[in-house]
């Protein structure tokens, strides 16, 4: 799935016609304003429109979802149909799942691990001393090139969750304890063939679930489903870790591997509609200009709590102004 995606595209000409490595685009060909005409107004359908991987744009995601899935279950079959064939096409190494762009993996798995540090020493300090046995799920684990890199390293458990067969088959040998130098107290436990639409895990199993560069794939009604349906695989005080391209505003659909990418405030719209809260956000540095942006959401489905400020004493008791 896309979860490897970073993608290029050349803008061409003054028709707006696009060329890619990867068919998708990672700069938008135009600024488009982003004044509303009410700034209260958050829900998706009210944002600046979109367009999609041949240029044309559409006045909002309702009129794009509406013309790609429709209400028929057909048509949201083919969707993930066409996603999926996409990626069964891709060779299964770390520039095939990049998009040719094999080279970002150290800034991503860099920009990841501050990320994650941050994360655990706030949230789960009593792991530092190994009085936590912390569990991730890796979704969209597409050849293990996170889980590799990075997880692994810090959970005593990892299970990789992912739709393409030999994506998953190449991660299982990469990460068998032959070919790996993971200790016993850090392992690859569960190698998961379903997609993200259809997964749902095992309550209480996660202190993370790690969702990268997959959930463009997935409509907004199933994006919605997933995390509702994920929340009950936490454990408490868990979290959820989104790391995903963004688009400057509305969204960038991918006609090839059919899947979105959203603006900063279209996730924001989205997270509302799952109950679930940002705790961190940060932007991933280090990624070539012609990409687009990346942003890391650590979500809970705790409410944030919220700060209470009494007044000083001084301003407390100074004297009201008599008008």
């Amino acid at each position: 799935m896309r979860h490897h995606s970073i993608l290029y595209s050349d803008l061409i000409a003054k028709d707006f016609s696009f060329a890619s490595v990867r068919r998708r685009l990672a700069k938008e060909p135009f600024d488009r304003a982003n004044s509303r005409q009410n700034q209260t107004r958050t829900r998706v359908s009210m944002e600046k429109g979109g367009l999609d991987s041949a240029g044309r744009e559409f006045k909002n995601a309702e009129e794009m979802w509406r013309e790609q899935v429709g209400e028929d279950q057909s048509k949201k079959t083919e969707w993930y149909r066409q996603g999926l064939g996409y990626w069964e096409g891709v060779e299964a190494s770390a520039n095939g799942v990049l998009g040719g762009y094999g080279h970002v993996n150290e800034p991503d798995i860099m920009g990841s691990e501050a990320f994650l540090n941050t994360l655990l020493s706030e949230r789960f300090p009593d792991a530092a001393n190994s009085q936590r046995h912390l569990v991730v799920l890796d979704c969209g684990s597409g050849i293990g090139r996170v889980t590799k890199n990075l997880l692994i390293r810090y959970f005593n458990e990892v299970d990789l969750l992912e739709p393409v067969s030999h994506f998953l088959e190449t991660a299982r040998e990469s990460l068998a304890p032959e070919n790996h130098m993971a200790s016993d107290m850090h392992k690859a436990t569960n190698f998961l063939c379903v997609p993200l639409q259809e997964f749902t895990p095992e309550a209480g199993r996660y202190d993370i679930i790690w969702v990268q560069w997959c959930i463009g794939h997935l409509t907004d009604d199933d994006f919605v489903s997933f995390f509702k349906r994920a929340k009950v695989g936490l454990k408490p005080g868990g979290l959820f870790v989104l790391k995903e391209n963004i688009a400057r505003t509305g969204f960038v659909l991918d006609t090839e591997d059919r899947s979105i990418t959203r603006s900063d405030l279209y996730f924001k719209e989205l997270f509302c509609q799952c109950g679930l809260h940002i705790y961190k956000s940060k932007d991933q540095k280090g990624l070539p200009e012609e990409l687009f942006a990346v942003k890391m959401y650590a979500l809970t489905t705790d409410l944030p709590k919220k700060v209470h400020r009494t007044k000083s004493k001084v301003q407390a008791n100074r004297p009201g102004v008599i008008k």
